[in-house]
Parts: structure tokens; C-alpha cells; sequence
């Protein structure tokens, strides 16, 4: 008897011991595929785009805290204009076009075939607002009268119900993807008059132009004004009486804003796959909104 109750002391012992062998080799293999999936989210890499200066002030932002938690990727974030970032994607020169406006609407006629060969990337939304030089004494303007000033109709702002004062445009060139959203949603695909104002080829330029210069007219991504610091030399214009602001956007009351889009030639790998990734995940909501832009899940309009 004694005997019996050894042996099955000993069978137990055993299978304890096979048993903790394999559940100790379950727990190694669990942590070598954690260790595994580890090095796959490493990345490493150069990444470089162009495009929307309306973006480049997020886009640098996000890339600089990317770079922060990926120390072996370098990105260099660049403005040019929509249009510059579009065909320098195509081109494969950049890895990543800025966009204010869809390629398929920028890139029109023979360049039509290479838009097809862009992947779409949406990262958020922006409002953009009618801004005047602080001596500019009129606080709305109806679409049809920023239609008209911009046509020439309109040449004095006294027509508008302000000083006597020459209105100076300030234009935006040809390749700018702000341009083109405010000749979409503003100027109802009118053309702009030739020849009248001056062209700026940055954002950053216009914001100084109009500081600078008494009468002057243009328009500006909402997210150059996030502080009332940023907001002296300048007048934000309503427009047909609506508030150039984030609420009056995500209703639809205001007609000025776009999707920004970050385009690539083909899907995205690796590095590049990963910075698109991070633009859109919730960590990088924060900074979006913080920076005077809308997150893509805010939106309750369609454009």
C-alpha cells in the first residue's frame, strides 16, 4: 500500500514538472513574439513632403514628435504649394504631396493619368477666412462683393461701406491649393482678374504682406490664428454675415474650408506608412485641434 501511494507521489511529481517545463516554454515563447513584434514596428528612414503651406505648420509639428519616438527616421516637411507637392509625388521626388485640394481637381487634362497613380490620404480639415489689413474698417462682406473685388468690380473700399480707401489684393500663386479652394468655394469657379494686386507664394508671406500693407485683401488658413497674438495687423472678414470659426465649418453655416490630404505614389511602406499612421491616430487628435485645425471625425458636412 505504502508503495502504491509513492508511485503515484512520483506520477504526480513528473507531470508537475513536464507541465511548469512546458507552461515555462509558453511564457518564452510569448515574450520572444512580443521581442519580435517589437522590432517590427521599428522604423527607420528618410522622409521628405512637399506641398500646402496651409498644412506644413501641423505637418511639422507631428513629424517632429514622430522623430522624437523614432530616432532613425528623419522627415523634412516642405512647402511649395499643392500643386508643387502633387507633381513632385507623381514624380516620385517627394514621398508625400500636401494638399488642399484633391489631385484629381489639381492635376486636370494630360496630368489627368498621373492623378490616378496618387493614393489619398485625408488628415484633417481647415478652415480658412477673408482677411483684410487692420486699417480696413468693414467687419462682413457678401460673396458676391469678395467676388467682385477680386474680379476688379469692386476697387475702393468705400463701395463695400468703408473708408475711402484703395483696396490692395494679395493673391495667392497659380500652384496653391488655398487658391484653388477659394476660387471653388468663393469665387463659385469664377476667375480672379490678371494683372491686379500683388502674388504671394507662401501663406506665411501673405500674413506679412497684409500686416504691412493699408487696404490690403487675401485670405489665410485658419490654423495662422490661434492666438489673439496672431491675430493683430489683421481683420477676419465674415462671410454673407457667418463667422469664419470651427463650429460654423463642422454645421456647414461656412462655406470657406477644405480636407487636407497627404498624398503618395502607390501605398505607403514602411517609415512613410508609419508617419501616415500617426497623423490620424488619436495621440495626434490633440495637437490637430490645438493647432486650428478639425480632426476628419468632427466633420458633419461633406465637401
Amino acid at each position: 500500500m505504502k508503495k502504491r501511494v509513492l508511485n503515484l507521489v512520483g506520477v504526480v511529481l513528473a507531470i508537475s514538472i513536464i507541465g511548469g517545463t512546458f507552461i515555462g516554454c509558453g511564457k518564452s515563447s510569448e515574450s520572444d513574439e512580443k521581442k519580435d513584434s517589437a522590432k517590427i514596428e521599428e522604423v527607420s528612414g528618410s522622409i521628405t513632403a512637399s506641398g500646402s503651406s496651409a498644412l506644413q505648420p501641423l505637418a511639422k509639428v507631428v513629424a517632429d514628435k514622430f522623430m522624437e519616438k523614432n530616432s532613425n527616421v528623419q522627415i523634412n516637411i516642405q512647402g511649395g504649394g499643392s500643386g508643387t507637392g502633387l507633381s513632385q509625388v507623381a514624380q516620385g521626388a517627394v514621398q508625400i504631396g500636401n494638399s488642399d485640394v484633391l489631385a484629381e481637381e489639381k492635376l486636370t487634362g494630360d496630368k489627368a493619368q498621373i492623378a490616378k497613380q496618387l493614393v489619398d490620404h485625408k488628415v484633417c480639415a481647415i478652415g480658412f477666412a477673408i482677411v483684410t489689413n487692420k486699417d480696413v474698417k468693414v467687419d462682413s462682406l457678401t460673396k458676391q462683393q469678395i467676388q467682385d473685388i477680386f474680379q476688379g468690380k469692386i476697387t475702393n473700399w468705400k463701395q463695400v461701406g468703408g473708408d475711402d480707401m484703395k483696396i490692395e489684393i494679395v493673391n495667392r500663386g497659380k500652384s496653391s491649393g488655398t487658391r484653388a479652394t477659394f476660387k471653388k468655394t468663393i469665387m463659385d469657379n469664377k476667375e480672379e482678374a490678371e494683372g491686379i494686386g500683388t502674388t504671394q507664394d507662401s501663406s506665411g508671406a501673405v500674413q506679412k504682406s497684409i500686416e504691412a500693407t493699408k487696404g490690403s485683401i487675401s485670405y489665410l488658413a485658419l490654423s495662422y490664428f490661434v492666438s489673439e497674438e496672431s491675430k493683430k495687423g489683421m481683420n477676419l472678414i465674415k462671410i454673407d454675415g457667418v463667422e469664419a470659426n470651427k463650429e460654423n465649418i463642422v454645421s456647414g453655416k461656412y462655406p470657406f474650408w477644405s480636407y487636407e490630404h497627404m498624398y503618395t505614389k502607390g501605398e505607403p511602406k514602411g517609415a512613410t506608412k508609419a508617419f501616415l499612421d500617426y497623423m490620424v491616430s488619436d495621440e495626434v487628435k490633440t495637437i490637430i485641434e490645438s493647432k486650428g485645425y478639425i480632426p476628419v471625425s468632427d466633420m458633419k458636412t461633406k465637401q
